[in-house]
């Protein structure tokens, strides 16, 4: 009989890190998306983060990362090893290391997930819509008012407006604002990263408006991706956000991709419906639970 053992690590080593990540992209190759959030993959090696491994003679079965801070968890179960009740106990453990309140992605609503969570006691209290487009359907033309320009972002010279105008636009957002530095670092050494995929509108000083950082999914099937775009709260009304949209979805296309995602919470109605009058249409969704 197979006896898969639960253990608790701080930051995981390089090996480790690495197994995380094959698990998550064989369930990913299997439901058809990411299991894990960028947040938890940018983690992995921590110390701060507390994350639960499900063992098997040494092999990785199952996965899941605790924020302690927030109660925050996503977990993922090996395709090869579900219906066993494994997801339920690393849910369970989980729940009694957490001690309180604890929130769970379901990333895609797997109908697994969405079971569990309901037999667990779990309910839903945050969506988050995953939108997409053809990058092939026509791209209207940037309109920036006068005096506004786009350039691509530099590195070490925009750093701090860049934060001063995140953290403005996003004062409501639990992961992306409050922003340091080294959250900017920790982007910025991904192989992703491409500054001049990173637009910036900024008016005759030099002042920064509003940005579009776009980010690419390489792979056999490459898609782009609205990563982050913001808009100075001093500067709503001139409809940057339609223009840096334009310009970020026009920058991917010329870089041959015919596909581009965004990810949107779903009860923001305005950000909705903008995307939406650019063409971009709901494909799935990530929900959170709690309990």
């Amino acid at each position: 009989m197979r006896v898969i053992e639960l253990s608790w690590r701080a930051g995981l080593d390089a090996a480790q890190a690495a197994d995380v990540e094959a698990l998550a992209a064989a369930a990913a190759d299997v439901d058809g998306t990411a299991p894990l959030g960028e947040h938890v993959l940018m983690h992995l090696t921590d110390a701060g983060a507390a994350h639960l491994l499900a063992l098997e003679g040494g092999a990785l079965r199952g996965v899941a990362q605790l924020d302690t801070a927030d109660g925050v968890a996503e977990l993922v179960v090996h395709p090869d090893h579900r219906r066993a009740g494994l997801g339920r106990r690393i849910v369970e453990e989980v729940l009694a290391r957490a001690g309180g309140e604890l929130r769970v992605w379901a990333h895609g609503q797997h109908p697994g997930a969405v079971a569990l969570a309901a037999r667990l006691g779990f309910t839903p209290v945050r969506e988050l819509w995953q939108m997409r487009r053809s990058l092939l359907a026509p791209i209207g033309e940037p309109e920036l008012p006068p005096g506004v320009r786009l350039r691509s972002f530099v590195p070490g010279q925009d750093d701090e407006e860049f934060l001063r105008v995140n953290n403005a636009a996003f004062d409501w957002h639990p992961e992306q604002g409050g922003w340091d530095r080294a959250q900017l670092r920790l982007r910025e050494a991904e192989p992703w990263f491409d500054p001049a995929g990173f637009l910036l509108a900024v008016d005759e000083a030099d002042r920064l408006l509003g940005f579009h950082w776009t980010k690419v999914h390489a792979g056999p099937d490459p898609i782009g991706e609205v990563y982050v775009l913001g808009v100075d709260p001093s500067a709503r009304g001139m409809r940057l956000g339609v223009a840096l949209t334009l310009a970020g979805l026009r920058h991917l296309r010329e870089r041959g991709l015919s596909r581009v995602l965004l990810y949107v919470e779903a009860d923001n109605t305005p950000a909705v419906r903008l995307y939406g009058g650019l063409g971009f249409t709901r494909w799935q969704a990530d929900v959170s639970y709690r309990r």
